[in-house]
C-alpha cells in the first residue's frame, strides 16, 4: 500500500512539474502574441512593450543586468504601415493579411484607377514586356501569376529582378502593381521604402473583368530606437565563461491600423524557451554562467544581433557555447540544428541525449546558414546552434501564427533535451 502511495505522488508530482513548466511558457506566449504588443514592432511600441515584459521576467527570474537596466539600444531604419491599408477591386473591398499582403517597401498611395491586366508570362517576352511597360503609364498593372510555369522553368533569381523591376522601377509608368497568386501569403519587414506601391493578391477573381482599382495606403518610413534585452546568471565554478541562449523577440508588427502579425511561433515561443530554461537555472545554479539575450530587429535583417556582436557586454571569446531558439512551439516532427554539421561533437552529443531519453522523435542536422540571430555570433567565431521544432503548424509570417493555433506538442522535452546538453558542458 505504501509502495502505492508513494508511486501515485511521484507520478503526480511530475505531472504537476509539467504542468506547470507548459503553463508559464503558454502564459509568455499568449502574452507577447496579444493584441497589445502589437505584432512586436514598430508601431505603437509593439517592440518596447515586449522588451518591458521581457526584463520583468528577468527581474522576476533573479537575472543580474550587464548595465544598468537589461536593455541595449540601438537604432534601425524601418518601413511601417500605421494607418490606412484599404484596397478595394470594382467597389469590393479586401481584407489585408487574408485576401492581400502589401509588398513591404511600398510607399504611400490614395486614388482609384484604371486597370491594365496581363499574363505574367507575357513579362518574360521582351516585345510584349515593351509594350506592356508603355500601356501601363497612369494605371495599376495587374498580373496574373502562373504558377505551373514558374515552377516549371523559370530562373528564380531572374524572375525576382524581373518583377522588381516591373514593380518598382520609376521608368514603368504604372502607379502600383497587383499580382495574383495562388501561393501562401506572407510578410516580412524592411529597411527601406521604394516610391512605388505593390501587392500580392489571393482572391478568386475574373481578372479580364476588372475595371477599376481603389487604394488608400499610408506608409511611413522611419528612424528608430529599439533594444536587446540582456541578463545573466553568474556560475558557481566557472563564472568568466559563458554559455549564451538567444532568441529574437521582434516580429513582423502591424500592416495598417488594424491587421497585426500576432508571432507565436515565431518567435514568441523562442522566447518562451528561454524563460523557461532561466527558469530552471535560477533554481539549479550552473556551472557557468549563463547569458539570456532577447534579441531585437531580426525579422528586418538580423540587426539585434548584429548590433550585439559588434558592441558585446562582455568577450565573446569567453563564450563556450550558444544555442539560438526559433520557432520553439511544435516538435511533432523533432528539431533541425543548424550548424550541426559544423559542430559536430556537440550535434553528436544532443542527438545522442536525445536518443538515450527519447524526448523528441527525431533530431536532424543541417549546415551552416545565415537564417537568424546565430549567425552574426558564429561570424565572430563563437560555436554556435540555431535550432527550431519541425511539424505541427504551417502558419507562418502570417494571421494564423497565434497562441490558440500552437500546439507546443514536445515543448516540455524539448526543455529537458536542452538543460542535459548545457548540463555536460
Amino acid at each position: 500500500m505504501k509502495k502505492s502511495v508513494l508511486l501515485l505522488f511521484f507520478i503526480t508530482s511530475c505531472f504537476l512539474t509539467k504542468a506547470q513548466e507548459l503553463n508559464y511558457a503558454k502564459e509568455v506566449v499568449k502574452t507577447l502574441s496579444s493584441p497589445e504588443f502589437k505584432g512586436r514592432g514598430y508601431v505603437g511600441n509593439g517592440d518596447k512593450k515586449a522588451a518591458r515584459y521581457i526584463r520583468s521576467q528577468f527581474v522576476s527570474l533573479g537575472l543580474k543586468p550587464f548595465n544598468d537596466d537589461y536593455f541595449q539600444p540601438f537604432e534601425v531604419n524601418v518601413n511601417t504601415f500605421p494607418s490606412k491599408m484599404e484596397l478595394q477591386i470594382d467597389g469590393v473591398e479586401l481584407t489585408p493579411g487574408v485576401d492581400y499582403m502589401v509588398d513591404r517597401n511600398s510607399t504611400s498611395l490614395k486614388g482609384t484607377f484604371p486597370v491594365f491586366v496581363v499574363e505574367e508570362s507575357d513579362l518574360w517576352d521582351e516585345k510584349k514586356l515593351k509594350r506592356i511597360v508603355s500601356a501601363s503609364a497612369g494605371r495599376v498593372l495587374i498580373i496574373n501569376e502562373n504558377a505551373s510555369e514558374i515552377n516549371d522553368g523559370y530562373d528564380k533569381e531572374k524572375r525576382r529582378e524581373l518583377l522588381r523591376y516591373i514593380k518598382f522601377d520609376p521608368e514603368v509608368p504604372s502607379v502600383a502593381t497587383l499580382i495574383f497568386t495562388k501561393q501562401k501569403l506572407m510578410w516580412r519587414g524592411l529597411t527601406y521604402q521604394d516610391k512605388k506601391l505593390a501587392f500580392a493578391v489571393k482572391k478568386d477573381l475574373n481578372l479580364e473583368n476588372i475595371k477599376e482599382v481603389s487604394i488608400n495606403v499610408k506608409a511611413k518610413f522611419i528612424k528608430y530606437e529599439t533594444r536587446n534585452v540582456i541578463g545573466y546568471l553568474e556560475g558557481t565554478e566557472k563564472p568568466d565563461s559563458f554559455l549564451v541562449m538567444i532568441g529574437h523577440y521582434d516580429h513582423l508588427g502591424t500592416m495598417g491600423a488594424k491587421t497585426y502579425f500576432p508571432g507565436a511561433n515565431d518567435n514568441a515561443s523562442g522566447i518562451a524557451m528561454m524563460l523557461n530554461l532561466a527558469r530552471y537555472y535560477s533554481e539549479n545554479l550552473p556551472k557557468y554562467s549563463i547569458a539570456f539575450m532577447a534579441l531585437g530587429a531580426e525579422e528586418i535583417g538580423i540587426l539585434g544581433a548584429k548590433y550585439y556582436a559588434e558592441n558585446p557586454l562582455f568577450d565573446l571569446g569567453k563564450i563556450r557555447f550558444l544555442v539560438n531558439f526559433d520557432m520553439a512551439g511544435t516538435g511533432d516532427d523533432g528539431i533541425k540544428v543548424v550548424n550541426g554539421s559544423v559542430f559536430r561533437n556537440e550535434f553528436d552529443k544532443l542527438k545522442n541525449i536525445n536518443e538515450e531519453n527519447k524526448y523528441l522523435p527525431s533530431v536532424n542536422i543541417r549546415g551552416a546558414a545565415c537564417n537568424s540571430d546565430h549567425c552574426k555570433f558564429y561570424e565572430k567565431g563563437v560555436p554556435s546552434f540555431f535550432i527550431y521544432t519541425l511539424g505541427g503548424t504551417q502558419a507562418y509570417h502570417d494571421l494564423d501564427d497565434r497562441y490558440e493555433y500552437l500546439p507546443f506538442t514536445e515543448f516540455v522535452d524539448y526543455t529537458k533535451l536542452m538543460i542535459k546538453f548545457f548540463d555536460h558542458f
